[in-house]
């Protein structure tokens, strides 16, 4: 179960998705959503694991202290979270589909804060997807962070908007017959 603007965000997407492809960035409206734009971010993707921002609604950004644009998402997350976001951004990629991250803001002095981080695809003018549509929405109380900005965000999981599991987790379990994992 994921917050309703979760999932009012996730619901424009999907009507505006065609064929099983991600929806044209041209397709959105931002004034469709207006009351949401403080919460809204646009990342693009330059190449594998690299995310910069395009665009940060006042939220994001006064939540990290910071003029997020050109960035790359992935600095915002704990070094040991930033692999799983990184397949999950691929994955979503090729289904395409909507993700949420379930994610701890962590700030200093005080206890984490629960957020919902909805990352959904688009395609740009060329049809490549290479970008995604987020909203960084606080599923716990903002105000336990006494006005500290976040120093990371820490993933708690993943998962597709209907709450199923993002990706197949891969393990690798033997190598020339010997166990390693």
């Amino acid at each position: 179960m994921v917050h309703p603007n979760t999932e009012r965000l996730t619901e424009y997407w999907q009507a505006r998705q065609q064929g099983g492809e991600a929806p044209w960035r041209t397709d959105v409206d931002p004034m469709d959503f207006h009351d949401l734009l403080p919460q809204v971010l646009i990342v693009g993707r330059a190449a594998d694991g690299t995310y910069p921002f395009r665009l940060a609604g006042g939220f994001v950004s006064d939540l990290h202290r910071s003029d997020l644009r050109g960035r790359c998402l992935l600095e915002l997350w704990r070094p040991g979270d930033r692999w799983q976001l990184k397949s999950a951004l691929e994955f979503a990629r090729g289904r395409p589909e909507p993700l949420v991250v379930h994610t701890d803001i962590l700030a200093d002095g005080v206890a984490p804060v629960s957020m919902e981080v909805l990352l959904a695809p688009l395609r740009s003018q060329s049809g490549a997807v290479d970008r995604f549509i987020g909203l960084y929405q606080p599923t716990g109380m903002i105000a336990r962070l006494l006005g500290r900005p976040a120093l990371a965000l820490a993933v708690g999981g993943i998962s597709r908007s209907d709450g199923a599991e993002a990706a197949p987790s891969l393990r690798l379990a033997a190598v020339d017959g010997r166990r390693i994992a």
